[in-house]
């Protein structure tokens, strides 16, 4: 799939609801610089970034993901996951180290956003916290992860999971070698 596939999606939503770039930007808490790099598909933006624009379109998350929808279950075979959409946080050094492998693409109406998430060893310096509306549950699924959550640091090792409230600051790495969750993500509309 193209990388700008999101910034066109992002485009086209704006233009359909009548919204110039310096409001829109404004509105999803972006500068306009910022949105002018994720619309041209020159930067992917994270998912704290990616669930402020999809409130800011009043939209869902999955919209932004998915190239068509479809009723009924959607099926990913594990022999197909990996080929299907993804997205990585791996060109902002500032950023966690993360690429998310959609598991229900195309799904119409859904509420909840599952991923698998690879997650590389970052930088020793410290990344930045981010939040965001709704909760999410992750599994891990292979390596140990670290989740800094408000003042607390939890470490997860393969088979532990935690559920968490998004709006409080968090961040996951892992301090070793890659690890691999499943992340499932609930934003409400």
């Amino acid at each position: 799939m193209q990388t700008n596939h999101i910034g066109e999606k992002i485009i086209a939503l704006r233009a359909l609801k009548n919204t110039e770039p310096t409001e829109f930007a404004k509105r999803a808490g972006l500068s306009l610089n910022q949105l002018d790099l994720i619309e041209s598909g020159t930067s992917i933006p994270s998912l704290g970034v990616l669930i402020r624009i999809s409130r800011a379109l009043g939209i869902r998350l999955g919209t932004l993901l998915d190239d068509s929808e479809k009723e009924g279950p959607a099926v990913v075979r594990a022999s197909d996951w990996q080929q299907g959409y993804s997205f990585s946080t791996h060109e902002d050094k500032n950023r966690e180290h993360l690429t998310f492998y959609s598991m229900a693409p195309n799904k119409a109406g859904r509420h909840m956003d599952p991923f698998i998430v690879d997650i590389e060893p970052g930088e020793n310096k410290q990344l930045p916290k981010s939040s965001h509306e709704g909760e999410e549950f992750l599994y891990v699924m292979e390596g140990k992860i670290l989740v800094a959550y408000g003042t607390d640091v939890i470490e997860l090792d393969k088979g532990d999971s935690i559920y968490l409230d998004s709006i409080v600051e968090h961040l996951v790495t892992t301090p070793g070698p890659k690890a691999r969750i499943l992340g499932v993500v609930y934003v409400p509309v």
